[in-house]
């Protein structure tokens, strides 16, 4: 061949050899032909891939098989589409998304993300385009179709992460003083919990070997949140990617769960991450700036257009919203702007929360801890090596303990700044305490693992301003009587009756009821029930019934039992019980309530407290005459551990749980990991699914089922197998 022949086609004959780029529905087949999705006998997907990205895909098909709309939604609210959703009343939580983080900011973001990242991410936004491109039949309600930046939104798994702890009222009452024709206040929006809801939060609890029978570490995984929340997942891949747990719907890392080697569980942290400095503002040339020490600095303006639904038109409102170097500006105090600073760092929160979930032992994540970006938990952990470990808080901002950051501070004063984050090894932590065991419920460190625990002198208040509660009173006292356990007796302690909140209010009732006296048979026979119960609850227990309408109707009246107790033995905080007058006209009025509502108030607690899932709805519907499974758990209110919140719903007398236990498992650690776990209800959204209702009666039991974790063990509960989009 003649040479310059030869160089002249080269070039063409390189091109010719190197990949053709694929088309973006190339792309989704080729990535699906690398998963297999196998289904066991529970429904739980087992996701297998070649590489995490592909692992990742399959993660998110099978999230979006079992429950779609769940998906959709979180992406909805995160990325502040959801009064397009639902009507203008939500136009004020689609702005507070943006005064964090503009869409254009989150494809910044992205741009920043390591490339390892970025395919986790384009994996993420695949594997949810290609449910829907195989699932004509349904139809997104607002995203069409899913980017890979999205993620950057939506970076931690706990329940609408730090953003939510911002009310949205404020937001509303300063923009729409800017904008006076802006919509009313989203009125289903609460800045914070009502008393009589169901705590929110989760207890976590390890174990190490001087406290289990098999020498092993023991950790259990109890999340308490609102039911079907989060999915039962286990995602594998040969890039060393092997977690089985709780994955937040549309998030593509294992959120609370384990792998062969360690175990993490996150319960909610009251440690002080968020503060709101008062700003010192100007106008002037028709330009806003604030004063920052000697200086005057600009207050940047961003434009945003928010579409809402209105009847059947789309309708868009323009907004100017304002920053300064602190954050955002969120609401007004006095006449003041306010800038509320938070931890907001996608990137990297991302990088933590998926790192978290392949690591070996307690050094690799203490290191991981060490990104710093974990900032509404706690997390509590085991590993194979014997390891137990409690780390309270993670993002926790250094300040000059010369102001008050429990109140706003003056923004203009540099010395108010934060001064970097402090590390882990100075932030509350326990490692392999003398007890053998930690636990966390939501409650204070200082008591987490008896006298092991960190002192609180020894801390800032911001570090750790978290209270006792009476599931950590309940936790330690089952942990200090607690010896040889094993999975099944760890289960059977994490479903322990004994309600300490009873023990304190019923003798107060008992005690008013012995002074006073009421001649009325119906109290006497009442309060024989209350005086021969042994505060546990049980589903044939009358003494349930009175005791559980007793202590609602006694905070609609006097609030928090917590206020009639010393928790952390402050006599100060302690306020003098109800007169027995009180009581008494209050327990009279429980049972009035009980006999009109139930016939009676001889009432056993599981012809009330009942869980019944009628349909796949996010806001579901309850109905009195409807199929049933009769519950004999209790609220986390009153200290139960395996906590079932229940209340009555329009139309209904009897109570429906809807918070609570929802994933729980326990796992052991040593040479091979073993594990069992529950579900609320089921894996399936559908109620056509075998899978929709079909752990309910072992979950109200606390029969857990066996987790398949080993592909041998997965291959022998196969169900269904299949490669994505390819289901039969």
């Amino acid at each position: 061949m003649n040479f310059r022949l030869l160089l002249f086609l080269l070039p063409v004959l390189i091109w010719s050899c190197e990949p053709k780029e694929l088309s973006e529905a190339e792309r989704w087949e080729d990535t699906a032909s690398r998963v297999e999705i196998i289904r066991d006998d529970f429904g739980v997907p087992h996701i297998y891939g070649k590489s995490d990205a592909d692992a990742v895909f399959g993660l998110l098909f099978a999230q979006c098989e079992d429950d779609f709309r769940r998906v959709e939604r979180n992406y909805i609210w995160a990325t502040g589409r959801l009064a397009e959703l639902e009507g203008q009343g939500a136009i004020y939580s689609d702005l507070r998304a943006n005064l964090y983080m503009t869409e254009a900011e989150a494809k910044a973001a992205y741009e920043t993300a390591p490339d390892w990242l970025k395919e986790l991410c384009l994996a993420f936004a695949d594997g949810v385009n290609y449910y829907l491109a195989t699932h004509p039949e349904v139809k997104p309600q607002v995203i069409t179709k899913y980017e890979p930046w999205m993620p950057m939104f939506f970076s931690e798994g706990s329940i609408g992460g730090d953003i939510e702890q911002i009310p949205t009222r404020g937001i509303q009452a300063f923009y729409a003083e800017k904008e006076p024709d802006v919509m009313a206040l989203y009125e289903d929006e609460i800045e914070r919990e009502a008393l009589l809801d169901e705590p929110k939060g989760s207890n976590g609890i390890a174990v190490n070997g001087k406290m289990t029978a098999s020498g092993n570490a023991i950790l259990l995984i109890n999340p308490h949140t609102s039911f079907y929340f989060r999915p039962e997942v286990h995602v594998v891949s040969e890039e060393g990617l092997n977690a089985y747990g709780a994955v937040t719907w549309g998030q593509f890392f294992v959120y609370q769960g384990f792998n062969e080697k360690t175990g993490w569980m996150h319960t909610s942290t009251q440690v002080d991450f968020i503060d709101e400095f008062v700003e010192e503002v100007s106008e002037k040339d028709g330009k806003y700036q604030y004063q920052y020490g000697d200086e005057t600095r600009a207050v940047e303006e961003f434009q945003v257009s928010l579409k809402y639904k209105s009847g059947a038109e789309m309708k868009e409102k323009p907004f100017t919203f304002y920053r300064t170097h602190h954050g955002p500006i969120t609401h007004k105090v006095g006449d003041d702007w306010v800038a509320t600073k938070i931890n907001w760092d996608p990137v990297n929160a991302l990088t933590q929360s998926f790192t978290r979930t392949k690591l070996s032992n307690h050094a690799e994540f203490k290191k991981m801890m060490d990104i710093r970006t974990n900032s509404s938990n706690n997390t509590v952990f085991a590993d194979a090596d014997g390891n137990i470990a409690y780390f309270h808080g993670n993002f926790i901002p250094k300040r000059n303990e010369g102001f008050d950051f429990s109140e706003p501070v003056d923004g203009s004063d540099p010395k108010s700044d934060w001064q970097g984050l402090h590390t882990v090894d100075e932030s509350i932590m326990i490692v392999n305490p003398g007890t053998g065991w930690i636990q966390n419920c939501n409650s204070t460190p200082y008591t987490a693992a008896a006298e092991f625990s960190p002192k609180r002198e020894d801390y800032p208040f911001y570090m750790a301003p978290d209270e006792e509660n009476f599931r950590g009173i309940h936790a330690v006292k089952v942990l200090k009587e607690a010896s040889g356990l094993t999975i099944d007796s760890m289960i059977e302690m994490a479903y322990d009756p004994y309600l300490p909140a009873m023990e304190h209010l019923i003798p107060m009732l008992l005690k008013a009821y012995e002074k006073k006296g009421i001649a009325d048979p119906q109290f006497t026979e009442a309060m024989k029930v209350l005086e021969a119960w042994d505060y546990r609850t049980s589903k044939e227990s009358v003494a349930m019934s009175l005791a559980h309408f007793f202590g609602m109707n006694f905070m609609r009246n006097h609030g928090s039992i917590n206020n009639f107790i010393s928790f952390n033995s402050n006599e100060n905080t302690k306020i003098p019980n109800p007169s027995p007058t009180e009581l008494l006209a209050t327990f009279g009025k429980t049972l009035d309530q009980m006999n009109a509502d139930f016939g009676t108030w001889n009432t056993p607690w599981s012809e009330i407290n009942r869980f019944q899932r009628l349909t796949g709805e996010i806001d579901m519907p309850f109905d009195d005459a409807k199929d049933y499974t009769p519950v004999g758990m209790a609220s986390g209110t009153w200290g139960a551990l395996a906590a079932f919140g229940a209340k009555t719903y329009p139309g209904t007398k009897r109570l429906y749980g809807y918070r609570g236990n929802s994933f729980v498992a326990v796992v052991e650690f040593g040479e091979r990991v073993k594990a069992k776990s529950i579900l609320a209800g089921g894996q399936n959204a559908d109620p056509n699914s075998p899978h929709f209702y079909d752990q309910t009666q072992d979950y109200v039991d606390g029969n857990f089922k066996d987790v398949a974790f080993y592909r041998e063990d997965v291959e022998a509960r196969v169900a269904e197998r299949y490669v994505p989009g390819k289901r039969k």
